[in-house]
């Protein structure tokens, strides 16, 4: 049998016509984390009146939560048919979200255009983790927040997201991810450092309990081993 591609960024169009329907469990469980990343997210910044970036925004569900706390919501993402989705949904719903097809590597958008980047379930598939974050550094204004998560690089994490999450329990499909694009903590505080952010705290996210449906309800958790969520701000002073 072949083995799945990993890294496999198709299939967030793959089932794009589906992604806010709650019919695919993994798609619900990606729904689920928004909560818990926001549980700790909205306690580091104010939304309210703020331009903000989705930076991989898929279908929508971070963008759309973001828009509800009343921040100026741009997302981008390269999937084309998961921008068509988020943006027929936010059309739908009445929402002025902007949506774009774009990569991290080349963000199509002027320097200090925004006051928050969000990047979530994103740095462990990108081509070039350096260049994304100093296009994040460069689209914020001085100030500026970034707040992330990812995936640790180790063997629990491995065990936990291939093994586990993609190959017994289907929380992913095979293939979604590719652990040697992991990131330590200390190798993205070193490149988040090296890029002129300042970096905050680190905390863990994952499984909380169960939900009517039988899904993981997420939030913070003890450690930073497997995923874990952090701030990083733009000085006020950029480098000349």
């Amino acid at each position: 049998m072949a083995q799945a591609q990993r890294n496999n960024l198709e299939i967030y169009d793959d089932v794009a016509a589906q992604w806010w329907s709650d019919d695919i469990r993994w798609v619900r469980t990606l729904k689920n984390m928004v909560p818990g990343r926001l549980s700790w997210f909205d306690k580091q910044f104010d939304w309210q009146g703020k331009d903000v970036l989705d930076l991989g925004c898929a279908g929508g569900f971070m963008a759309e939560a973001l828009d509800n706390r009343g921040a100026r919501v741009t997302g981008i993402d390269p999937a084309k048919e998961a921008v068509a989705a988020a943006r027929a949904h936010a059309q739908s719903e009445g929402k002025a979200i902007r949506y774009d097809v774009g990569v991290g590597e080349a963000l199509p958008y002027a320097d200090a255009s925004f006051d928050a980047v969000v990047c979530v379930d994103v740095l462990e598939h990108v081509q070039s983790l350096t260049r994304v974050i100093s296009e994040v550094f460069r689209v914020l204004s001085p100030g500026g927040y970034f707040l992330f998560d990812t995936i640790n690089r180790n063997p629990i994490a491995r065990l936990a997201t291939i093994t586990v999450a993609e190959d017994v329990l289907k929380l992913l499909p095979k293939g979604t991810h590719d652990p040697e694009m992991f990131i330590k903590p200390t190798e993205l505080r070193s490149e988040l450092e090296l890029a002129g952010f300042v970096v905050g705290q680190m905390v863990g996210l994952g499984p909380r309990g169960i939900n009517g449906r039988g899904d993981f309800t997420f939030g913070r958790v003890p450690g930073t081993m497997i995923i874990y969520m952090g701030t990083a701000r733009k000085t006020d002073q950029t480098r000349g």
